[in-house]
């Protein structure tokens, strides 16, 4: 199944001040999730952010400072996001169908919110290069288990181009134009 942007939502899971540090490869992980995340802020596509007790962890890292300002944050305690019933409202709010997410870490946070998202019958989609653990292993282990569980694995690139759907539009000239940052 590919994506459509009409019937997304982005979530942004625990990018945040005391976690970011830790995470293997954190730059690019949070390059890559602020890449996706503008380019569906300029497709319209709904942007959810989730915050592990933000005041022992902090807040969502000012590297995703223009996506936080359109986003809906959640506070949760809860590993998945998807036992916190604030989450479970406003996700249900949006009524999509599709979930694509990202953040911290892969092995935790991520993976448990994908893994009840999925058994909630959402299509879950997680591009690779938006999320990060501390351990390379746990990453690589999160991701296979998703898979088997149902998940779709891509990359930032891939969802960008499904949503886009097509070259020759204005959106994709606009979008195109920065395409290398």
């Amino acid at each position: 199944m590919l994506l459509k942007r009409d019937d997304s939502i982005i979530l942004v899971v625990d990018a945040q001040e005391r976690i970011t540090p830790a995470i293997h490869q954190r730059d690019i992980v949070t390059s890559r999730m602020r890449w996706l995340g503008e380019i569906g802020l300029q497709l319209d596509v709904p942007v959810l952010i989730t915050e592990q007790y933000p005041k022992g962890l902090g807040y969502t890292v000012s590297a995703l400072a223009e996506i936080i300002e359109v986003a809906r944050v959640v506070e949760k305690t809860h590993f998945s996001a998807w036992r916190e019933s604030t989450f479970q409202d406003v996700v249900k709010e949006y009524d999509k169908k599709q979930i694509v997410i990202m953040g911290m870490e892969t092995h935790v946070c991520v993976m448990q919110t994908a893994l009840d998202l999925v058994a909630q019958g959402y299509q879950v989609f997680l591009p690779t290069d938006t999320v990060g653990s501390r351990r390379p292993n746990d990453k690589d282990t999160a991701i296979a288990r998703m898979r088997e569980a149902g998940v779709q694995i891509v990359t930032s690139e891939m969802v960008a181009f499904e949503w886009l759907e097509k070259s020759g539009t204005d959106t994709f000239r606009h979008i195109s134009k920065n395409w290398l940052k």
